[in-house]
């Protein structure tokens, strides 16, 4: 048989290389007799081109099976691959210029394809696909500081995508029959899925950070605080964002400050003396600490204020000891800090850093935060005109209250104090090893002693070292007494919310049945009001301040006050309790997660989130007695946050039966709340407070007791392993969904007042708010900070948070007019905005807008319009 000669070379070019894997797509082969010749010739390794076939796999194989042809095949294939190569080309040339080549060139790109004014930032762009219906279009990515867009051009179609940040409501990664990793976007009624990225992870970590931020800076001016380098939007770049999110976690996984700026994450070891050798991790550094975290969790975290600090002294480098730096501390300990890769500069920072601590610690008058005073939220109404004289001081008190209202229980009190001198020897035997200053090594070790209770003697102390309000303290001497002397006396909003909860507060303890308890209570909270008006006085914060005040001094009550509200629970007190609803939808996912049964039995968790409200606004004080919500307050100030979580899963988990089987809400409430007075401490050596459902049920059989020492350590031992970085995840996760949510809230509420005065059909109306909100938006996203603040106060009557300006009105007029355009409508639109703008401020509401074109239509008749994006 003979063979054309194209089929003999076809031929032997075959017998040149052995297949590897194939599919009904793709092939992959080597060269024969070279082993990883291929690879060597590709300049990758085969570990890395198996990697690349996986992705060919997961993301691509079953993709082409919904084309129809060969062509279109090969297009696409063709089309995508070329925009991977693109896309890690310019992140490679990224990492190596500042303003790239290829960047530019998909700058260029964005411009011309969306036609954005100047100041719409482009952040970055991802090669990707966007699914319409079942058929992937192959495109472009463009994340923007306030849109995320799409372009394609596939096949001869052209699809533009703009969705604006403000209107997302939820981001999710998840997965379908087609794809294994998506990125879904929800926005009002609608869904966009976008998959095969070269780095998903990537992709997704930014468009949450971007949504998150656009989100807050628009609708949550009232309490998110821009980061400096994100004040100005045109300014915020990838790195930017990056950071923004590096700094987030470190201040949360230490709880410190929002002002700290985070400056170092150098990979290290430190020598630690327990287990005598040095333990892996990273060391942090601000702009008033050093912080390190052991990379196995629980191993060791060690907190060190900058105002602690001895010295910064680099030691002989070695063999053994690779780029050593030791810092030693005021209480005569040092830290042993090896494998530094950048040790000069980081010892530098860090001395540069403690020079400027130590000035400031000199002039102390220099860390008051912020400017005093009640502030415009509540106008003053009265002053006491008897007040005392400037030289005259208000006493406070000296120690704690409980040392002045201390009363053991009946029964036997020597088991009682044996017990708590056995905790108190092992607390001091950890000291002598672990420390006893903000310093100390935190460990498995102290965990576990912090879950068994406190001594009462060691708890103000312990909470003032966990929380670091006692670096507060110290930093600022005498500043709680003059907020004292400034703030009391007198009367305003916020002192009249004070007054009516003094006397609900721990009412069954005998500190605050007298005028000592109250007193100092009273001022405690004036005085924190007075130093932040922002928050002010919330309900809540009167039953926490009164636990702080009997275990910690008056002022060391204040500090650990300004630590839980400002650092630990940041956004729980303010009038919308943000923070508090956030992480009730944290909560409800991790029921969803932790307690699949239950979860699925309650098929509305919003009800569950009305009930866990209060566990986390006040810790479990309010609804757990007092003897044990105090072990509780305990795990609160070592773990933060995480220490609620778990303890309601747990909370959740023990009463699950009961919970399965109950017929309504008021049944659940009603199982949870017998289910926490009932948890005991049989260890505190206070007395027993009675409740209503310690007396016997309609069985005439006792209601079981529950240890808090057992429910604690379940909580630890069944759900203790969430991290401070996924609770962080959920929660920006969360935020959107809330703060969106808050939005249909205020949407709902202008429309009910606004119906009344318009002829329009509950639809329209609807149609026409939105038109109104994207108008006012888009003049935000060009606009500075503070214009925005004028646009949009959420502290305003419904109808009034969002204003336009004349420009804006005669664009939505033009697109509602029931007449023609002609020359004479934007006169007749300017006149018409000069006459609904009652207070000359260039701005209109939607209510006097909608009654605007509501007349215009019934008076000449129209009852629809109609506006397309």
């Amino acid at each position: 048989m003979w063979l054309k000669p194209e089929e003999v070379l076809l031929k032997n070019a075959l017998r040149l290389w052995v297949t590897h894997k194939s599919n009904q797509y793709f092939i992959l082969q080597r060269r024969r007799g070279h082993g990883d010749g291929a690879a060597k010739f590709t300049g990758a390794t085969m570990e890395e081109i198996l990697q690349h076939w996986e992705w060919l796999e997961q993301n691509l194989l079953h993709t082409l099976s919904v084309f129809d042809n060969k062509d279109d095949i090969a297009n696409f294939v063709k089309g995508k691959v070329k925009g991977l190569i693109a896309e890690e080309t310019s992140s490679k040339l990224a990492e190596q210029e500042e303003d790239p080549e290829k960047f530019r060139e998909g700058l260029v790109k964005f411009e011309s394809r969306f036609n954005f004014p100047e100041t719409e930032k482009l952040i970055t762009f991802y090669s990707c696909c966007c699914w319409k219906g079942k058929v992937p279009r192959q495109g472009w990515l463009y994340l923007s500081v306030n849109h995320l867009c799409f372009y394609s051009f596939f096949l001869g179609k052209e699809l533009k995508l703009i969705i604006p940040w403000v209107e997302v409501q939820k981001l999710e990664r998840t997965s379908n029959v087609l794809m294994a990793d998506i990125i879904m976007v929800y926005t009002c009624g609608k869904e966009r899925e976008f998959s095969m990225f070269l780095d998903i992870n990537e992709v997704f970590r930014i468009m949450e950070q971007l949504a998150d931020v656009t989100i807050r800076r628009h609708l949550d001016n009232e309490a998110f605080e821009l980061d400096q380098n994100l004040k100005q939007p045109t300014q915020i770049t990838k790195r930017d964002l990056e950071a923004r999110a590096q700094k987030e976690f470190f201040r949360a996984m230490f709880k410190l400050p929002r002002t700290e700026r985070l400056y170092d994450v150098v990979d290290c070891s430190l020598w630690t003396p327990f287990s005598r050798c040095h333990t892996p991790g990273r060391i942090y550094t601000s702009d008033s600490y050093i912080c390190f975290a052991s990379k196995e969790d629980g191993i060791c975290t060690v907190i060190i204020p900058l105002k602690e600090v001895v010295s910064v002294e680099k030691m002989e480098d070695t063999s053994l000891l690779p780029n050593p730096i030791i810092i030693s501390i005021r209480q005569q300990m040092a830290f042993q800090f090896i494998e530094l890769k950048d040790r000069e500069s980081l010892v530098n920072g860090l001395l540069q850093r403690l020079q400027q601590v130590n000035m400031s610690t000199l002039c102390p008058r220099n860390l008051v935060f912020g400017k005093e005073g009640f502030g415009n939220m509540n106008i003053m109404v009265n002053e006491d005109t008897e007040s005392r004289s400037e030289k005259e001081k208000l006493p406070t008190n000296a120690e704690a209250l409980m040392s002045s209202f201390h009363q053991t229980s009946s029964g036997n009190p020597d088991s009682e104090l044996t017990r708590e001198q056995i905790k108190e020897r092992l607390w001091m035997d950890h000291f002598a090893e672990y420390g006893r200053t903000v310093c100390m090594f935190r460990t498995e070790k102290i965990r576990k002693l912090v879950a068994m209770g406190i001594p009462e003697s060691l708890r103000g102390e312990l909470w003032l070292i966990f929380s670091d309000a006692v670096t507060d303290l110290a930093t600022h001497p005498d500043y709680y007494s003059r907020l004292v002397d400034e703030s009391m006396g007198k009367s305003c909003m916020v002192t009249e919310e004070i007054e009516r909860d003094l006397h609900r507060s721990l009412p069954e303890h005998p500190a605050f049945q007298n005028e000592t308890g109250i007193a100092a209570l009273r001022r405690v909270l004036t005085a924190y009001a007075y130093r932040n008006p922002k928050i002010g006085y919330c309900q809540s914060m009167n039953i926490l301040t009164s636990v702080l005040l009997l275990y910690a001094k008056e002022e060391e009550a204040f500090w650990l006050l300004v630590a839980v509200c400002e650092r630990m629970l940041p956004d729980y007190f303010n009038h919308r309790v943000l923070g508090a609803q956030v992480d009730q939808s944290v909560f409800e996912e991790l029921v969803h997660e932790r307690l699949p049964e239950l979860a699925e039995h309650i098929t509305d968790l919003s009800t569950l989130a009305s009930i866990s409200l209060s566990w986390f606004l006040t810790l479990f004080i309010s609804i757990m007695p007092l003897q044990s919500a105090v072990n509780v307050v305990d795990c609160f100030f070592f773990d933060g946050i995480q220490a609620i979580f778990q303890i309601g899963l747990a909370v959740l988990d023990a009463t699950a039966v009961e919970l399965c089987s109950s017929k309504d809400d008021a049944q659940a409430l009603m199982i949870l709340s017998r289910f926490l007075e009932h948890v005991r401490n049989e260890e505190s050596p206070l007395p027993h407070t009675g409740n209503l459902h310690s007396l016997l049920n309609n069985e005439q059989e006792l209601y079981p007791v529950t240890d808090i020492a057992d429910l604690i350590r379940d909580s630890y031992e069944k759900f203790g392993n969430s991290s401070v970085e996924q609770i962080e995840h959920l929660r920006c996760k969360h935020r959107i969904r809330v703060l969106q949510s808050h939005e249909e809230t205020t949407k709902q509420n202008v429309l009910r007042v606004v119906a009344p005065d318009v002829s329009f059909l509950h639809e329209d109306l609807e149609d026409l708010f939105d038109m109104f909100k994207r108008e006012h938006f888009i003049s935000c996203y060009w606009e500075g900070i503070s214009s925005l603040i004028d646009r949009h106060d959420p502290r305003r009557a419904y109808a009034e948070q969002y204003k336009i300006d004349s420009g804006q009105f005669t664009s939505l007029f033009k697109l509602c007019s029931p007449w023609p355009w002609g020359s004479h409508t934007e006169a007749l639109a300017e006149r018409m905005f000069r006459l609904m703008d009652e207070n000359q401020d260039s701005l209109i509401e939607f209510k006097s807008f909608a009654w605007c074109l509501g007349n215009c239509i019934s008076v000449y008749g129209y009852s629809e319009f109609s506006y397309y994006e």
